[in-house]
């Protein structure tokens, strides 16, 4: 026979039972990451944050062709660039050196995947696209685009040398 102590601590454990499988319940109905909002131009919304797991997030949200050129572009990036720092800032993101700031942001478009280089006016050749930023400078990359990998690997190269953006 129980007494009134284990009495109580029996209806507690099925409480907490009961409790346990609602949870499981309802989070197997749900689905397992929510839906990605893509703002104007297609440029998934993802919450900032520091590292890779944002980075990947926000590529995987890329539509179209324009996730193939997220991943190319990261794969190169991580193999060219050592002590590679990764973050999202503003919906975008951005790659530096620790220690020395961001070199490069990426940003997708309606039409492109636009590549913004902070020193883009340092590097040489210099990037096709101007900014209104005195310094910075554009690669837009369209679908069906040939990039020139060698010269991509390069201005990543050299950016990476330069002190990078200390935007927060």
């Amino acid at each position: 026979m129980l007494n009134d102590h284990e009495r109580l601590m029996a209806a507690s454990a099925k409480k907490k039972t009961r409790t346990a499988r609602k949870k499981a319940a309802t989070a197997a109905n749900k689905p397992a990451t929510k839906a990605v909002v893509l703002l104007s131009g297609g440029n998934p919304q993802i919450p900032k944050g520091d590292g890779d797991a944002p980075v990947q997030a926000y590529i995987a949200a890329m539509p179209g062709w324009k996730r193939e050129v997220g991943e190319w572009l990261d794969a190169l990036i991580a193999r060219h660039v050592p002590k590679l720092q990764k973050a999202v800032k503003w919906n975008s993101p951005f790659y530096g050196v620790e220690g020395q700031g961001w070199f490069l942001a990426t940003h997708c478009f309606s039409h492109f995947v636009r590549l913004t280089w902070f020193h883009g006016q340092s590097l040489k050749p210099i990037p096709p696209g101007s900014s209104k930023d005195k310094n910075a400078r554009y690669l837009d990359i369209r679908e069906n685009d040939q990039v020139d990998e060698k010269q991509l690997v390069s201005w990543l190269k050299q950016a990476a040398a330069l002190p990078g953006w200390l935007g927060h």
